[in-house]
Parts: C-alpha cells; structure tokens; sequence
C-alpha cells in the first residue's frame, strides 16, 4: 500500500450524530425562512372586509324607586312609585357605551330570569327601549342598534317584582354572539 493510497483510506467521514444536527439545523433555518416570506401573504388574505369587533361597556344602571335620570343626566319621563320597592310595570334604566369598531345590535337582552324584546314604540311589560338623548329621543329603527362611541340608555320594563338590595344579572348579547354581563342591584344607581 503507497503512501497515497492509505491517506485515502484512513479519512473518516462526519460522525453520524453531527450530521444528524447539521440535517435538524438546515431543517429549522428553511422552515423558518418558509414561515417569514408566507406570514405576510396569509395575514393579508385572511382578513376581507371590516373587522367585526364588538365591545359594550356598562355605564352604570337606575334601579331605584322614585324619579330615574338618563344617561345624559336628564330626568327620566316615567319615575317609578318610591318606597314600594322594584314591582311589575316599573322601569329600570341601564347605561352602555358601545366601544366596537362598527354599529352593534342587541339581539337579546336578559333581566334576571327574562329575555326582553326590544320595542320602539313605547313601553309595555316585558320590553325595552333604547334613549339615546333625553327622555323624548326614543331610538326608532326597527332594530335595537347602537352606533360606534354612542352612549345609550336601555329602558326595561320590569314584568317580575324584584326586592330592595337583590343583586340581579343583565346579560346583552349581539346579533353577531357576543355576550357582555353586568349587575344591578334594586333600589340602588350606580354611573
């Protein structure tokens, strides 16, 4: 055997766990290359259209007996009889400010045990109304729809009496499935 012929013979090739690593390692780096020039193609055609964020914020709530203010600090057309607590046919106004992107609609509104439709044309048990200025500036689409950065008044009137200092869920949810959660408690005003 020359010289040549067993410097040939005795190189070794990698040893077999570094090329396991160098295969992992150029692995990794052309995934993650993949993953950088696609990320701005799927961020950009996933989104078609407005984005459909909703966000609802309670204000505060009237839940007390006699005269009942607005939202905007005007009195209340229709005060409840003071001192006989929270009875059927009485109202209880709850302040909310929408914060969404676009208008949200209220598709269900939940007092306690009882789901209020909403109706434009005036107050009968078992319903609600929206105020959006005043006691005269009743919200009169066909639909319970709230504008971006609107603060409204909703008017339940109660069709179940409910005692003084009882804590009571509200629960509004939107025609699109979001669910915003608040509580009053009668005979008190918070906002």
């Amino acid at each position: 055997m020359t010289k040549l012929q067993s410097k040939m013979t005795s190189r070794r090739a990698v040893a077999p766990v570094i090329a396991t690593l160098l295969l992992v390692a150029i692995a990794v780096v052309g995934g993650s290359i993949v993953f950088v020039f696609s990320q701005g193609f799927f961020s950009s055609a996933q989104i078609s259209g407005a984005p459909q964020i909703e966000s609802l914020k309670f204000a505060g709530y009237d839940a007390t007996d006699g005269t009942m203010l607005n939202h905007d600090g005007t009195v209340f057309a229709a005060g409840n009889t003071a001192g006989d607590g929270l009875l059927v046919d009485e109202n209880i106004v709850i302040y909310v400010q929408s914060n969404s992107v676009g208008k949200l609609t209220l598709g269900e509104v939940r007092f306690g045990g009882t789901v209020y439709n909403y109706n434009a044309t005036g107050p009968i048990q078992g319903s609600y109304q929206i105020l959006t200025r005043g006691p005269a500036t009743i919200l009169s689409a066909t639909s319970a729809e709230v504008q971006p950065g609107q603060q409204v008044t909703l008017i339940l009137q109660l069709d179940e009496n409910i005692k003084q200092g009882r804590d009571t869920q509200i629960k509004l949810t939107t025609s699109n499935g979001a669910v915003f959660v608040g509580t009053v408690i009668a005979g008190q005003q918070s906002g």
